[in-house]
């Protein structure tokens, strides 16, 4: 039976930890945005933030829910774009080991600049160059780890990857939404800083697990071009990967406006007092966690027997399920517009559910980049990948706007619709990918 190399489980380590601290903030920004920092006498303070709001709101006054659903979505997609350019950092200047550090120590200091209502903006800045420097990289170093012919197994490799992912995006929101709940909304943002500091520990004790990846000038200006061969499957790539934003538009709605309608409309009280809305961030994940074993099992059993399906499809099914999961929002607030009366199962179920649509198409897309990208350009394709979700992130801020101008229910089962036209498109082209991936392009 083949083995996992160490170098997996380091950087899954890694991940984790930078996963803790990024989803710790996220469920924390847009409640704080709306219930905090948006205050008049608070909003003041913010440099820079009156000329954003103008700038967003060009074409007439915000409230202060679209204000920060649309921040919200240009933040988390500015996170999925720098990838890009921290991938050619990567690939031609310092490696992924060195651009993956500076990273860490940019988001630490800019979950840092977030306990303050001056450096707002900055703080949002630093968060996205950090990312850009981290996340495609050590993605990237993943796929370094197998050999390029293995698809199966560099598949479960990149799903044990993201259960590091799903742990840190579980336990975050947890330990941030209770310490924000406590002693307020900065110190939530202090402990994500402090806590992205364990990132680059646990990356520094694996560096002697991880393939060199010093980038060599001189060879890299003898390399020859792409070949034609090479080209086709690059330009396959590309749409494989743009096929993935239907998904990252109507998945990442749960941490946005799903928090906001989650605080607005589920009944969140226990015998033990009231839940804190920013703890249901963790759901997903803890579906990602609960999917990852039963996945790697079921797909390894498949690939035994011959019968596991092709990556494109895996991604069509998981876009799928994330179109069940939001239907489960509207089916539960279906006819309801009493605040808190909707009950807090459904909300459960379908962010479990939409965690487990997570597993089945983005670990499966990272395994598709890493296979299907030339060798010499593997860290900017992985940073290319990330393009999707901030299209995606960047879209879902614009219909996030909506919330307050319709029902619950109208609004969940659009979000829905989003999913379910990308899986058809996915599904009903999944045969001829698949070829232009293998080389056979169609």
């Amino acid at each position: 039976m083949k083995h996992h190399p160490k170098g997996l489980y380091y950087l899954a380590f890694t991940e984790m930890w930078e996963r803790f601290s990024f989803y710790g903030m996220s469920a924390l920004l847009t409640l704080y945005m709306v219930k905090d920092l948006l205050l008049p006498e608070n909003a003041a303070k913010v440099v820079g933030l009156s000329a954003l709001r103008s700038l967003i709101g060009f074409n007439g006054p915000l409230s202060n829910v679209a204000f920060a659903a649309i921040v919200y979505g240009w933040y988390a997609g500015l996170v999925y774009f720098t990838p890009i350019i921290g991938g050619w950092v990567a690939d031609r200047v310092l490696g992924a080991k060195r651009t993956v550090m500076i990273g860490v120590l940019l988001m630490s200091a800019g979950h840092l600049a977030m306990s303050f209502y001056s450096t707002f903006l900055l703080a949002l800045l630093l968060l996205i160059l950090g990312s850009g420097f981290l996340k495609g990289n050590i993605s990237a170093q993943v796929g370094t780890l197998y050999p390029r012919e293995d698809e199966s197994l560099r598949s479960r490799g990149y799903t044990i990857f993201s259960t590091g992912i799903c742990i840190g995006a579980a336990c975050g929101p947890v330990v941030t939404g209770l310490v924000a709940a406590v002693y307020g909304w900065h110190a939530g943002f202090d402990v994500a800083a402090v806590l992205m500091l364990l990132a680059l520990v646990a990356y520094g004790l694996g560096q002697r697990h991880l393939p060199d990846d010093r980038p060599l000038a001189r060879e890299r200006e003898k390399a020859p071009p792409l070949t034609g061969a090479e080209r086709k499957r690059v330009l396959v790539l590309l749409f494989v990967i743009a096929l993935t934003i239907p998904a990252e538009i109507a998945y990442p709605m749960v941490w946005s406006i799903g928090i906001l309608w989650v605080d607005q409309y589920v009944n969140l009280a226990t015998p033990l007092g009231e839940v804190p809305s920013s703890w249901f961030s963790s759901m997903d994940s803890i579906g990602c966690i609960l999917a990852a074993p039963v996945l790697v099992a079921f797909w390894g059993w498949q690939a035994r027997r011959g019968s596991e399906p092709a990556s494109v499809t895996k991604q069509g099914i998981g876009t799928g399920i994330v179109g069940c999961a939001a239907l489960l929002f509207a089916y539960s607030n279906l006819g309801i517009t009493t605040p808190n009366t909707v009950g807090a199962g459904w909300a459960v179920a379908g962010w479990l559910i939409m965690g487990l649509a997570w597993m089945y198409y983005w670990p499966t897309t990272l395994a598709i980049v890493s296979k299907a990208a030339p060798p010499r350009v593997a860290s900017t394709l992985m940073g290319v990948a990330f393009l999707s979700p901030f299209v995606a992130h960047v879209m879902a801020g614009w219909v996030g706007s909506y919330f307050d101008q319709m029902s619950p229910s109208t609004f969940w089962a659009m979000d829905a619709a989003i999913a379910f036209a990308g899986a058809a498109l996915i599904l009903l082209l999944r045969g001829p990918l698949q070829r232009g991936l293998e080389g056979e392009v169609a």
